[in-house]
């Protein structure tokens, strides 16, 4: 029988943990083909990057959402429920790359203290719901986010893009460097995610991976301002990102 040392955590679940880390530290992350059901871990050519300085755009409109508290955003609240909306198929997603051996190795990573989610709830008559959210990893002083969902059926219409701008605000808050979105997308292309070669990305990452940063405490959702002051830029960016 395995025995568990302070961290809660079996000698083969640490082994696990550090080997993921050292994955993801090195520009690897695992995704499951929709086709054979495998899950592969993968290194593109190009990976895209959501800025954390002045680049990263949010429309009048959500910045208008987020500023009216519609939604109450917490951390690491409901991190299983998040990950788990995440890896549903719906009539907006009809193929997910989360496997259930994803969704077990994030939820070690989590109890871990490595990964780490934002959620956004309303209130509902038998209690606060779950309409929206995102997860991600931290690698120094670097976020790798995984996936975001929302719930337009139960009023969470744009949940997932309020988390987003909350996570922006939080990682300059505590001094991270980079937020790696994994690929672009147009979603994700709206607030100002560019792609980067493989070699840039590396450098920067390795960069990132050592210097620590704490997850720290989200603020409460009235101090988030598109006015913020933002870290000087941490990161080299094409010319022209890639739309």
């Amino acid at each position: 029988m395995a025995t568990r040392p302070r961290d809660g955590l079996t000698r083969d679940e640490r082994a696990l943990v550090d080997a993921t880390l050292s994955a993801y530290a090195r520009g690897w992350f695992p995704m499951r083909d929709p086709e054979t059901g495998v899950v592969h871990w993968v290194l593109p050519r190009k990976r895209g990057v959501i800025p954390l300085d002045e680049r990263f755009r949010v429309s009048r409109s959500l910045r208008s959402i987020v500023r009216s508290g519609r939604f109450r955003i917490t951390s690491d609240k409901a991190f299983g429920r998040v990950l788990r909306e995440c890896a549903k198929l719906n009539k907006q997603r009809t193929e997910t790359w989360i496997s259930p051996e994803i969704v077990k190795l994030f939820d070690l990573l989590h109890r871990a203290g490595h990964a780490h989610s934002i959620e956004a709830w309303l209130d509902g008559p038998r209690g606060p719901v779950l309409v929206g959210g995102l997860y991600g990893l931290v690698i120094g002083s670097a976020f790798c986010g995984e996936s975001m969902f929302s719930r337009p059926e139960l009023g969470g219409s744009n949940a997932s893009k309020v988390c987003l701008v909350h996570l922006v605000e939080h990682l300059r808050r505590q001094g991270f460097t980079m937020l790696d979105a994994q690929l672009t997308n147009p979603h994700l292309e709206q607030f100002g995610c560019f792609e980067i070669d493989q070699s840039d990305y590396a450098e920067q990452l390795y960069a990132a991976a050592g210097q620590a940063r704490e997850w720290g405490e989200l603020s409460p959702p009235e101090t988030v301002s598109s006015s913020a002051s933002p870290p000087p830029r941490p990161c080299k960016s094409p010319q022209s990102p890639r739309h």
